[in-house]
């Protein structure tokens, strides 16, 4: 029986790198150092929720009047 190695693409140009490989998840430091200065430059961006729940004002109070039946 085989022993399957963990493989995926690069996020840079899409080459097949092997879990094995010394710049996981990137073919090579060239790619690593691209995919860098695109979050570098704003490129890439973590979205936020749309409703973030921390910033909604609940109290405690709007729940007082409901009571289970």
């Amino acid at each position: 029986m085989k022993k399957r190695t963990l493989s995926l693409r690069c996020p840079t140009c899409r080459k097949i790198v092997l879990k094995t490989d010394p710049d996981f998840p990137f073919c090579s430091d060239r790619c690593r150092v691209i995919d860098l200065g695109k979050w570098a430059s704003g490129a890439y961006v973590i979205s936020s929720p749309m409703n973030d729940p921390e910033s909604e004002d609940f109290s405690s109070s709007d729940y007082d009047d409901e009571k289970p039946n």
